[in-house]
């Protein structure tokens, strides 16, 4: 059945086929070659103290990855010989003077911090020299310096921050977390893209479902931004789902969830925040007395179990997406098992062709606003 679109979606489409005809050079890596990570190994609450050990472990679970600690010399070498490790082939320092700190502003980490560990780690995912760049620093100035040093993929007006989420299914991507608080129809159908192609290439799902987040299902709910975007991804090649509510998300509704970064961010800290709250809810029952404290003890291997299925420190790690390169933002406060997780994050991106993906799903999408007939609405 040939789609048709209607003027308002070929207006909404049009100036981004033009946009992804502009040539494009990104870092690519072949799914057998050798991955590099460049790590900002001063980024973060606890710096080398994490990304170090982090670092090691990494090299030692896979053959094929090779890193670079970007940041001060010295306090990283002494963090390795505190682990007994050393530097080789395959775990290289690279000296950078500067650090950007947690609280500095975006501004002046761009402008007075140019050979910063977080500007140095980027700059190797620009030249070549790395596939990644993994950061747990501030992540206003890591985004702000990424876009600035990697620029966007044509055909995509701003990067979108994605993360992996619990579900009933398994794992739900979703996104935007915040990078984006006010959004376009354009920039959510965008983000839908992005995702749709990061899952198929992460996850080996060739078709994944997408929802987007609204205030109720039906196609009339929702503000304009958001019935816009409805209509566009119901032209598009995606597999679209519908609009999804909250609820959806932890059901495992759709594989990609879609949203502007405004309603990301909030219902990400909201379920960070019911979380925490379940789980001092349950410590305190279970301490109340003797008794309490002895049904624990009983359902102790219970409660290990849930608690690794939960544990935050398994989807540490949110993709940068939309630049012409790969970055991957751990929590600041993350450990070393967590800022692992966010380099498995980047590796499995680096080596499955995710941006080549996103390019080549876009020029799909915008070959199909050419050959689509267009229809006035009345």
């Amino acid at each position: 059945m040939r789609r048709t679109l209607t003027s308002a979606a070929f207006a909404y489409l049009y100036p981004l086929y033009l946009n992804a005809r502009l040539d494009i050079t990104m870092t690519t890596s072949h799914p057998h070659m050798d991955i590099t990570i460049a790590i900002d190994a001063m980024g973060g609450d606890h710096g080398p103290h994490v990304t170090v050990p982090a670092a090691i472990q990494a090299v030692n679970e896979n053959p094929r990855v090779n890193v670079i600690l970007v940041g001060l010399q010295d306090a990283i070498m002494a963090e390795l010989k505190a682990h007994k490790a050393t530097t080789s082939p395959r775990l290289r320092i690279h000296h950078a003077s500067e650090v950007v700190q947690m609280d500095e502003s975006p501004q002046s980490a761009l402008k007075n911090k140019k050979d910063s560990s977080m500007r140095v780690a980027i700059n190797m995912v620009k030249t070549g020299e790395a596939h990644a760049c993994v950061s747990a620093g501030n992540t206003g100035a890591l985004m702000a310096t990424a876009r600035f040093v990697l620029k966007t993929l044509p055909g995509i007006d701003r990067p979108a921050i994605a993360s992996s989420l619990p579900s009933e299914k398994g794992t739900t991507f979703m996104l935007d977390l915040g990078a984006n608080a006010d959004c376009t129809p354009e920039h959510l159908y965008q983000f839908a893209i992005m995702g749709a192609m990061l899952v198929s290439s992460v996850e080996n799902k060739p078709n994944p479902s997408i929802g987007l987040l609204n205030i109720g299902s039906e196609e009339i709910k929702g503000n304009e931004v958001v019935k816009q975007a409805g209509e566009l991804l119901r032209n598009s090649h995606l597999n679209f789902y519908g609009n999804i509510e909250g609820d959806d998300i932890f059901k495992g509704t759709t594989d990609i969830v879609v949203c502007d970064g405004f309603v990301g961010n909030v219902s990400l800290k909201t379920t960070e925040g019911l979380a925490h709250m379940m789980g001092k809810f349950l410590t305190q029952e279970f301490k109340k007395n003797w008794l309490t404290k002895l049904m624990a003890l009983g359902a102790m291997p219970v409660l290990k179990a849930f608690k690794k299925r939960l544990d935050p420190r398994r989807y540490n790690g949110a993709s940068f997406l939309g630049l012409r390169g790969i970055v991957v933002k751990s929590h600041g406060g993350a450990d070393s098992v967590a800022f692992c997780n966010a380099l498995h994050v980047a590796i499995d991106e680096a080596g499955s062709g995710v941006l080549k993906r996103i390019s080549e799903q876009l020029e799909l999408e915008h070959a199909q606003i050419l050959s689509a007939p267009t229809v006035t609405e009345q």
